[in-house]
C-alpha cells in the first residue's frame, strides 16, 4: 500500500525498529543508479525555455546514387541519372564506389550527367543503378569565372523540458521521535525522492517520447522530453534477432563513421548484451596453473572508428546497444530548475515539501549515434 510518509501510529511490536541491537545502516536494494548520466557528466549550461533549441548544419554531400535502370552498353554510356543532379558540377571527378574507374563530369542537366568514361586512362567498368558515386573533387579552368555560389542552410532542432516531481510528507511525531539509522526523517525521505527521480530522469533520457500533438503541453497534456532512443533514425540497425557479435557492432560503428565526422566512445548496453560484448575475448584467453581467477569483463572496446567506454544501464532495452558520441549528448535543467527541494506550506501536524527538477536532453547531430536493436536476448 502507497504512503505519503512515516508515522509513529504506524509502529508496534511487529516492527523491528523496537529491536534492541539494531545497526545504524539502512540497506536500499532497489536499483536506483545511472550510469549513463554519471558517464555524461553536468552539462555546461542551463536550458532557458520550456522548449530547447539548437542548431545544426552540415557540408556539401560528396556522395549520390546513380538513379539509372536503363543503361544500354553500362561498360561505354557517356550519359545517366543520379538521385540529386544539384550536388554535382562541370568538372567533378567521380567514382563508383568499389570501382578503379574515374570519370570527368562534363555537363549537368537537371539529374543527368554527362561524362567521360575511363578518365586518365582508367579502365571503364560497369555501371549499375543504386550505386553509389563519390565526388572526389572539382577542377577549375584557368582563369575561368568564379562557379555560382553553392551552400546548406542551417536547421534547427528542439526538444522540450519535463517535470519531475515527489512530495514528501513527515507528521510531527515522527519528526519529534528518536529515530533508528536516520538523523532526520523528512531529509531521509528528501533522499530517498531524489534517488527515485533521478533514477527516473535517466529512464526517460534513453527511452522518453513526446506527445503526438501539443507537445509544448498545456493544463492537460504533460509536457515530456524526447530520449535518445526515439531521436535516432539515421544509423538504426535491425539485428533480426541475431546474436551480438564483433561483425554487427563494428558494421554499426563503421556506418556512423561513414555518415558523420563522429567518433563513437560510448556503447550502452543491457545486462545481457554486456555479457555479449564480455563473450568476444573469453576464447581468446589463456590460463597457466599459477592463476586462481577467472576475469570475463570488457569495460573498453576499441575498434578502428573509436575507442568506446563499455556503460551498463538496466534502462536500455535487452535487445538494444546504443551507441553514442558523449561529446554531442547533454541532459540540461531548466535555468534555475535542477533537483531541489521546496516547501509547502503546512495545514497540519505535518512537514510537507516537493523534490523538483525540470530537464531536457539536447542530442545534437543524431546521424552521429547509432542504435542496433531487435538483437537475441537469450542464448542459443
Amino acid at each position: 500500500m502507497s504512503f505519503t510518509g512515516k508515522a509513529t501510529y504506524s509502529a508496534g511490536t511487529a516492527l523491528p525498529e523496537i529491536a534492541e541491537d539494531v545497526s545504524d545502516i539502512i540497506g536500499i536494494v532497489s536499483p536506483y543508479e545511472t550510469p549513463l548520466l554519471d558517464h555524461l557528466g553536468d552539462p555546461r549550461r542551463e536550458a532557458t525555455s520550456t522548449i530547447h533549441e539548437w542548431i545544426e548544419d552540415t557540408l556539401l554531400p560528396n556522395t549520390d546514387v546513380i538513379d539509372d535502370a536503363t543503361f544500354s552498353d553500362p561498360d561505354v554510356d557517356t550519359e545517366f541519372d543520379v538521385a540529386h543532379g544539384s550536388r554535382f558540377r562541370v568538372g567533378d571527378q567521380i567514382q563508383v564506389e568499389g570501382s578503379r574507374e574515374v570519370m570527368l563530369v562534363t555537363n549537368v542537366s537537371s539529374n543527368t550527367l554527362t561524362v567521360v568514361r575511363g578518365y586518365g586512362s582508367t579502365t571503364a567498368e560497369n555501371l549499375a543503378d543504386e550505386q553509389v558515386i563519390r565526388i572526389l573533387g572539382n577542377a577549375a579552368l584557368e582563369g575561368d569565372d568564379a562557379p555560382a555560389a553553392r551552400f546548406t542552410s542551417r536547421s534547427r532542432r528542439s526538444n522540450y523540458t519535463q517535470i519531475f516531481t515527489s512530495t514528501v510528507e513527515v507528521s510531527g511525531s515522527q519528526l519529534a521521535a528518536r529515530q533508528l539509522a536516520v538523523a532526520d526523517e523528512l531529509d531521509y525521505q528528501k533522499q530517498e525522492r531524489l534517488r527515485e527521480l533521478v533514477r527516473d530522469l535517466e529512464n526517460c533520457v534513453i527511452n522518453g517520447v513526446s506527445p503526438a500533438s501539443n507537445p509544448q503541453g498545456d493544463a492537460s497534456t504533460r509536457r515530456t522530453l524526447r530520449g535518445i532512443i526515439p531521436s535516432l533514425s539515421t544509423n538504426v540497425s535491425d539485428a533480426s534477432a541475431a546474436e551480438l557479435d564483433e561483425d554487427l557492432l563494428n558494421t554499426a560503428l563503421r556506418s556512423i563513421w561513414e555518415r558523420s565526422n563522429a567518433r563513437i566512445d560510448t556503447i550502452v548496453v543491457s545486462g545481457f548484451q554486456k555479457r555479449q560484448i564480455n563473450s568476444f575475448m573469453t576464447s581468446l584467453r589463456s590460463y597457466d596453473a599459477r592463476n586462481t581467477r577467472f576475469r570475463d569483463l570488457v569495460s573498453a572496446y576499441e575498434s578502428d572508428f573509436g575507442v568506446c567506454r563499455v556503460v551498463l544501464s538496466r534502462w536500455v532495452p535487452a535487445d538494444a546497444v546504443l551507441l553514442l558520441d558523449s561529446s554531442r549528448i547533454e541532459v540540461l535543467p531548466l535555468a534555475g530548475r535542477s533537483f531541489h527541494y521546496k516547501a509547502l506550506a503546512e495545514t497540519g501536524d505535518r512537514s510537507s515539501g516537493q523534490v523538483i527538477g525540470e530537464y531536457t536532453l539536447e542530442l545534437r547531430n543524431e546521424n552521429a549515434h547509432g542504435l542496433i536493436h531487435n538483437l537475441a536476448t537469450s542464448a542459443a
